[in-house]
């Protein structure tokens, strides 16, 4: 159950159910409604933070309150997979200062489709230019017409000249399906190679061995939860969505593909038809030389044709989707004023806490490039030692409290710190004496009781003692 005010039993409170199981044994519940995967966390985002927004998740933005895993504990602002992009640390960040963006969302969406024709491009480039190919066609043209003039010359009959028009109407259809083919099927082939890359991020171990060495580490360390069998089932789940996001266009894609060879098949045989009829007929040699000029001058004029419609796609979209890019981030920089009045307005708690902590005074800042906003942390002095990183993860994620309560900021009031006994003696006295009971939250330490300064009231503290002989859940 989680309440907005603990000592307050009428306070609005929300109430989660869930379980371990799968299937219709899956209890997944918010206020008592079972909800679906994808709704459950949407529904407590509406709820804890009043926000409709597809971007940012509900878990990336409660990764900071519950700082369990790695990446968190040695991280105070990425706080999410290694593998996160710029533009949803973005979303995150922006969220955290209290500004949302709807399209933020649709701004992830656009900046995936600008690498997917960006890498078209790059291909494009290894075989020709636009200016090549457009200067290419314009000769072709030229030399066409020549041709054409020629051909007229010698008086060849209506049936004849039908012919030969259809048949280079069909090698040109035979051309563009060509081209259209081997687009698709240079989209099919990144599509396979992005599944591939994730599929070899995948682990392969040997679990006898891993499991020996887990159960070693067991006896030493007792607060070991995880085992490594759930950590690499977690790791390749993941990996397994993003393969799953990847591919989503493969079945399209091969569709197309199937259609496009159907269509080429049919080509084919008439393309064969049409040349054995015309080989049948008697003329002259030099009429047979010139059409099989034209003919190949067709071929390369539709090959050239179909790559400069690819180019002006690709220039196209790219356009649009560089231009709608342009305005979501017009948007966002809109919010510049606000988002330095909200950093401000942070650093006044952030900077207070640390110089309590240390002495020093810790500086949030914000940083803008072409992909767009992001935070960084450093100190007045310069002097930013790895020793700190703990204080600092705890100064920042109590200031925030202070910071969303100041500002109106929808947010959680509890944090979980794993690893504190890392942090000086004296930096979790301060925090637990002083500066903990100055913000409105509730902030859980797991830890071994010798690990703690002798100074601290242990029983003062405690909720929960747990030992060999009283285990969690008694397991």
């Amino acid at each position: 159950m989680l309440t907005s005010d603990i000592s307050d039993k009428n306070a609005e409170q929300v109430h989660i159910r869930r379980n371990f199981l799968k299937g219709k044994l899956k209890i997944q519940e918010v206020n008592g409604v079972q909800l679906p995967k994808d709704e459950f966390t949407a529904k407590l985002k509406k709820i804890l933070f009043k926000s409709d927004c597809e971007k940012p998740k509900f878990r990336q933005i409660i990764a900071k309150n519950i700082r369990d895993e790695k990446n968190r504990l040695i991280n105070t602002l990425k706080v999410l997979d290694p593998h996160t992009r710029h533009e949803e640390y973005e979303a995150l960040f922006l969220f955290w200062l209290g500004i949302e963006i709807d399209n933020n969302a649709r701004k992830q969406t656009l900046l995936r489709e600008k690498t997917i024709e960006e890498n078209l491009q790059s291909r494009l480039k290894k075989d020709s230019t636009k200016p090549l190919i457009e200067q290419s066609l314009i000769v072709l043209n030229r030399k066409i017409e020549t041709l054409e003039n020629k051909k007229n010359d010698f008086g060849i009959n209506n049936r004849y000249k039908e012919e030969i028009h259809e048949l280079n109407l069909i090698k040109s259809d035979i051309n563009r399906l060509s081209t259209a083919l081997s687009r698709l099927e240079f989209r099919k082939e990144l599509i396979l190679e992005s599944k591939t890359d994730l599929a070899k991020d995948k682990a392969d171990i040997d679990m006898k061995q891993v499991k020996a060495i887990y159960s070693e580490a067991k006896a030493l360390i007792p607060k070991l939860q995880k085992t490594f069998e759930e950590t690499l089932e977690f790791h390749n789940r993941m990996i397994d969505e993003r393969i799953k996001y990847v591919t989503k266009e493969l079945p399209s894609v091969e569709a197309d593909i199937s259609e496009l060879k159907r269509k080429m098949a049919e080509k084919l045989t008439a393309e064969k038809a049409i040349s054995h009829s015309l080989k049948k007929k008697e003329f002259v040699e030099d009429i047979n030389i010139l059409v099989k000029e034209l003919n190949e001058a067709y071929e390369q004029k539709g090959r050239y044709e179909e790559l400069n419609s690819i180019w002006e796609s690709t220039e196209k979209k790219l356009s649009e989707i560089n231009n709608e890019l342009e305005n979501i981030n017009e948007g966002i920089g809109s919010k510049e004023g606000l988002i330095k009045e909200r950093i401000e307005s942070f650093n006044n708690y952030f900077s207070e806490i640390s110089n309590k902590l240390y002495g020093e005074l810790f500086v949030l800042s914000e940083a803008k490039n072409d992909k767009g906003y992001e935070l960084n942390i450093s100190s007045v002095s310069g002097n930013l030692g790895t020793g700190k990183k703990k204080g600092q993860i705890a100064a920042f994620d109590l200031a925030y409290i202070q910071f969303a309560e100041a500002n109106n900021i929808e947010c959680l009031h509890f944090i979980l710190h794993d690893q504190i006994e890392n942090v000086h003696d004296n930096q979790i006295s301060n925090l637990l004496t002083e500066i903990v009971s100055n913000v409105n939250c509730q902030y859980i330490l797991p830890v071994l009781k010798d690990k703690l300064p002798d100074d601290i009231d242990v029983e003062k503290y405690k909720v929960l003692s747990l030992s060999q002989s009283e285990k969690l859940f008694r397991i």
